[in-house]
């Protein structure tokens, strides 16, 4: 191994001596003397934090011991290495291994496919009932917003359907699938925490839209959909203050005698003007059932009997479908905007396609590791969990992630998997970083925090013209204050 330029007399007489013989002289000495220097700092520089970046790392005052990185340029060679081999939890950068897998294997154009179906012989009369049951075949689509479930009901009613005597939901693409959306960090309110289900309509949520009314000094709220057993009480406090920026709004989820009710609380200045937030008040079965039944009564049409779960049958007649936005679309909503309930959904998706039967967890964890290992890319260490990142137990390597960061450069799905990760100071998650920056616009990253994480992943184009990948992960109890080092990583990368 080289460690240092002291070494290049007599190795550089060696090696020019054997590259070109008789004509060996000053000027190929002069040559190879600088190419073994290149190489003695590269040498150097994978053994730990160049100067510049260990100032910012001390700046942090988190143990060294708590740092993960690793940057290589896209060929391959190594530049920095620090705890490379060491499990971490990655946070949402573990949506970097779902993503890929599932690019890799179903391609970038795959669909998912909403279908309602009828049995044979079904008819339509005169006033638009349905003779039959009306079936729902879920496929686990991770963007079926509620204008898709309003432009699917507009199908049906343009076939002149207007009463349904009964909707049959079949969601047996996936298995008992179901979270408690409080279990991760007590707040069942947040969409980050949705569970995941076969028909999941706008990611489960609810918007709250809040108009501002200057004359009386109160803002008003109106819930959309409207669905029925829920409601909004309370009221946000009216500010006179600056806008600071994103609006806080707390809501509080309770059970009443008649549903769900959503307890607003904080105050909000008047000058933020009208904006929206999302959150979860019912299950995603009920909630997709309330939408179902609004969209159609404000069409016109109406649901003479129940809801249930049950099973298509094998001969029944395809009536209308939607199909999903094509798998590079939906990896792009997923990294960009760090959606977790699509992450779960693209998991399970995986696993439905990888093995008989219905998906669960498990089998999209074992179709994910067999999607890698057939690339040559086994993780040992890997804990994928639910896909998504949002786990305490995910575990991942930095050295693993470089690995990835690699093969997804060198496969046929690299334009979409690039294209997915957030651009600083310009979109997704990192919009708002390195926005004063001659970094902004030149690096696509995936980010990701939890209570005791920080993890940045991605690549990052130098002012030089080539292109890096990297990797920081960071586990510690303070691991918050890793951010501006982060940072300083990329705008370092992006000066080289």
């Amino acid at each position: 191994m080289l460690h240092g330029c002291a070494q290049t007399g007599p190795v550089a007489d060696r090696l020019g001596a054997g590259v070109f013989g008789k004509e060996w002289g000053r000027g190929a000495r002069a040559a190879v003397a600088a190419l073994l220097a290149f190489l003695a700092l590269s040498t150097a520089r994978a053994q730990g934090l160049p100067p510049e970046l260990s100032a910012a790392w001390a700046a942090t005052g988190l143990p060294e011991s708590s740092l993960s990185v690793v940057v290589e340029r896209v060929d391959g060679t190594r530049v920095v290495s620090v705890n490379a081999g060491q499990p971490r939890n990655p946070a949402s950068v573990m949506k970097l291994v779902t993503t890929f897998a599932a690019l890799d294997s179903l391609g970038p154009a795959y669909v998912w496919r909403t279908q309602l179906l009828v049995d044979p012989g079904t008819t339509v009369s005169a006033d638009g009932t349905l003779s039959g049951p009306l079936y729902l075949r879920a496929s686990g689509d991770p963007l079926f917003k509620l204008e898709d479930l309003w432009q699917l009901l507009r199908e049906l009613r343009l076939r002149g359907v207007r009463k349904i005597p009964e909707l049959v939901v079949d969601r047996s693409v996936f298995g008992p699938v179901a979270i408690d959306p409080g279990a991760f960090d007590g707040d069942p309110s947040r969409p980050y925490n949705a569970s995941p289900d076969a028909w999941m309509v706008g990611f489960g949520a609810v918007r709250l839209l809040f108009t501002p009314d200057p004359r009386h000094r109160q803002w008003r709220v109106t819930m959309d959909p409207a669905l029925p057993g829920v409601k909004v009480e309370g009221a946000l406090k009216w500010s006179d203050a600056p806008c600071p920026g994103s609006p806080s709004v707390q809501t509080e989820p309770f059970l009443t005698s008649s549903g769900v009710s959503l307890r607003l609380s904080g105050a909000v200045s008047g000058g933020c003007g009208e904006f929206s937030i999302y959150r979860l008040a019912l299950s995603q079965p009920k909630h997709a059932e309330a939408a179902f039944r609004v969209l159609w009564q404000e069409m016109g049409g109406s649901l003479q009997g129940s809801i249930r779960a049950g099973g298509v049958p094998s001969d029944a007649i395809l009536f209308v479908t939607h199909d999903s936005p094509p798998l590079a679309e939906v990896v792009r909503h997923i990294n960009k905007m760090s959606n977790n309930v699509m992450a779960r959904l693209l998991l399970l998706t995986l696993g439905a396609n990888y093995e008989s039967g219905p998906a669960t967890v498990a089998n999209g964890d074992r179709a994910v590791e067999g999607i890698l290992a057939a690339r040559g890319l086994r993780f040992p260490e890997l804990v994928l969990d639910n896909g998504s990142g949002l786990s305490r137990d995910g575990r991942i390597s930095a050295d693993s992630l470089a690995r990835l960061l690699a093969a997804a450069w060198q496969s046929p799905v690299m334009p979409e998997f690039v294209s997915s990760l957030a651009i600083p100071g310009i979109d997704g998650t990192v919009r708002r970083r390195l926005r004063e920056s001659e970094a902004a616009g030149q690096a696509h990253l995936k980010s990701g925090s939890l209570r005791d994480v920080r993890a940045l992943a991605g690549y990052v184009l130098s002012a030089s013209g080539r292109r890096y990948a990297v990797v920081s992960l960071v586990n510690d109890e303070r691991a918050q204050q890793a951010n501006g080092f982060h940072d300083k990583l990329v705008a370092w990368l992006a000066a080289q």
